[in-house]
């Protein structure tokens, strides 16, 4: 299972270097084709390991998820 959640992360990642802007949750649902789930253990790996920043909209409940600039 571990390996899949990596992949998943793998396949995030990608989909989010080519964004030029943050995208919401929904987008990302949309675009990967990942089960739900590994979607978001995927998030999870890469929020752990200081990959992405998320970041919560104060008028509503929505995520707009984006890559960290790398150092």
């Amino acid at each position: 299972m571990t390996e899949d959640i990596g992949k998943s992360a793998g396949i995030i990642w990608e989909f989010l270097s080519k964004q030029s802007k943050p995208v919401n949750l929904s987008a990302i649902k949309k675009e990967v084709d990942i089960p739900s789930t590994l979607l978001m253990m995927g998030l999870g790996w890469l929020a752990r390991e200081d990959k992405i920043s998320i970041e919560i909209s104060e008028d509503s409940y929505s995520y707009k998820i984006s890559l960290k600039p790398q150092v």
